[in-house]
């Protein structure tokens, strides 16, 4: 038998022996930012009717927490420019200490000063908020038409709301690879933790990954110049190596899926907005779960991630070279970060 074929139905436990304990969930392909690495300037979104409603999303969910999902990660897209998303947080908040240890959120942080108490009374404690610069010019570069105002907002209201922020920084050479101590040490004055993450190849963005891909041991190189850096044994569910920096609260985590792939301990699935669930965010394989549910309910969905956990594979295929083609078709904002 092939070890893709054996998997737990009592659990979620892939054909190589890793336990699926992490969910992430886009509930939105949409989002009010054009990110160069993310999305192409003029994105075509998904019909409404193609996605998920926010009640079957939390069925779902419900699920998944059955089988062994100890962790869930919202996303997008922008999460939070979805009408209603409140009531979805707080439906799975609920789960929290009864079967779920922990709901997170990703967010570009536009929206995050009206949305931050909301998020707390859901059960949210901790929340990375997607920033790659602080400067102003180059923010509306990166992301083609951002306010970085808007986010610096976002984060006030979200240290007053009790939220503990993780920034995530994309690298780009050429574009901020000369800001990472910048970053520390903001970060580190604000009370928050930095995760630098390589560029990943995912959708059409209309630009040449090639030309701002950055490996992570130049970013670490050049912090090192400054501040001596060693690894901790923290992890936080996700892929995210730790380490800490020489007198700096800022803790440090670099997410490597380029230059030192980290598939062997992946512990996770993605449910995008569409209700397909995709084994690996770089293979285009998946099952489709929105059909199965909607016309065979919670009991159409075991059987279906069963069929999933046995086409889980070893791990992902990403290139990043002259005239290499993207990974997948669709855009990271479909699959969910």
């Amino acid at each position: 038998m092939h070890p893709s074929e054996k998997t737990d139905r009592a659990t979620l436990t892939d054909g190589f022996g890793r336990q699926i304990d992490y969910l992430r969930i886009s509930v939105t392909d949409r989002c009010d930012l054009r990110c160069r690495y993310c999305m192409s300037e003029k994105m075509t979104f998904l019909p409404r009717n193609e996605i998920l409603t926010l009640e079957e999303i939390a069925l779902i969910a419900d699920r998944f927490i059955a089988r062994g999902v100890r962790k869930i990660r919202l996303s997008g897209g922008e999460p939070l420019v979805r009408r209603d998303f409140g009531d979805l947080a707080r439906r799975i908040g609920r789960h929290i200490g009864q079967g779920l240890d922990e709901l997170t959120l990703t967010t570009n942080g536009t929206h995050l000063a009206e949305h931050a108490a909301m998020l707390a009374d859901a059960g949210i404690r901790r929340i990375n908020v997607s920033l790659d610069t602080l400067d102003p010019e180059m923010f509306s570069f990166i992301t083609r038409r951002g306010d970085i105002n808007k986010v610096f907002a976002g984060l006030r209201a979200a240290r007053d709301s009790g939220l503990a922020v993780k920034i995530n920084m994309v690298a780009l050479k050429g574009v901020n690879d000369h800001a990472f101590l910048d970053m520390l040490r903001w970060c580190d004055t604000e009370g928050h933790d930095l995760t630098l993450i390589e560029t990943m190849p995912l959708g059409d963005v209309g630009e040449d990954r090639t030309e701002s891909y950055l490996p992570l041991s130049h970013a670490l190189q050049h912090i090192r110049q400054e501040f001596d850096v060693a690894p901790l044994p923290d992890r936080t569910g996700g892929p995210a190596r730790y380490f800490a920096v020489e007198g700096l609260q800022t803790r440090l985590g670099l997410i490597t899926p380029m230059s030192d792939n980290f598939c062997a301990g992946c512990n996770r699935m993605r449910l995008t907005c569409q209700g397909r669930i995709y084994m690996c965010l770089g293979h285009e394989k998946h099952v489709d779960l929105r059909a199965a549910f909607r016309d065979g309910g919670v009991t159409a969905v075991d059987a279906l991630l069963d069929q999933a956990l046995a086409t889980k594979p070893l791990r992902h295929d990403f290139q990043i070279e002259e005239g290499a083609s993207a990974a997948t078709i669709r855009h990271m904002s479909v699959t969910g970060g």
